[in-house]
């Protein structure tokens, strides 16, 4: 095939390189932030991406799957609430991790990404169980692991729940004083609670 007939836009060399699959991700988690689960196509991040979407049907198998590995890959940042859970005393971990969950969310790159993750989930049923899976194993259960006890694992999703819910009336709704308050301001509210569900008495 000559320069001139090959198919414009497509990479060429080796179509099944790491580098390659980081690049049709990486176009993913930025079609998933601009239009949406529903919207974004296999075409659409193929042509992205530059490769054929027949080579990200080979990665990923369907939109379901591109998504999977989209939101475990190294650009979305959920995982990092996994470097504050053992950076300090125990008592402190409320507070490490609120601090940590809302600079992602204040981040420019990151908050966008995380806003268009849960837009995704509310839209499909499909995207949802992903998501769900993804929380389970990366962030719930380290946390659960580390807080240890027999209701280690309801204390972590009381802790999760706490946060979801600041990111959605903070960051997706904008309800305001909520949306209103700074960073600090919302760090040492929101931290006690936290840390009441991490160590504290539930009354269960």
């Amino acid at each position: 095939m000559t320069e001139e007939t090959r198919r414009p836009g497509r990479r060429r060399g080796n179509g099944e390189s790491p580098q390659t699959r980081e690049a049709i991700l990486e176009a993913a988690l930025a079609a998933f932030e601009e239009k949406g689960y529903t919207a974004t196509t296999i075409r659409g991040v193929a042509t992205a991406a530059g490769v054929d979407p027949a080579l990200v049907m080979h990665f990923f198998g369907s939109k379901d799957g591109l998504f999977d590995a989209a939101i475990r890959g190294p650009g979305m940042p959920l995982r990092r609430l996994r470097d504050v859970f053992g950076a300090g005393p125990p008592d402190g971990l409320g507070e490490r991790l609120i601090r940590r969950y809302l600079s992602i969310w204040d981040d420019p790159v990151t908050g966008p990404r995380l806003h268009a993750v849960m837009q995704a989930a509310a839209s499909s049923p499909a995207a949802a169980g992903i998501l769900k899976d993804f929380m389970v194993a990366e962030v719930l259960r380290p946390l659960a692991e580390l807080v240890t006890g027999d209701d280690a694992e309801t204390r972590a999703i009381l802790a999760a729940s706490q946060m979801i819910g600041v990111a959605i009336t903070r960051y997706v709704l904008r309800v305001d004083p909520m949306a209103a308050l700074t960073t600090d301001q919302l760090a040492t509210a929101v931290a006690p609670t936290l840390q009441r569900y991490l160590t504290g008495d539930l009354g269960l």
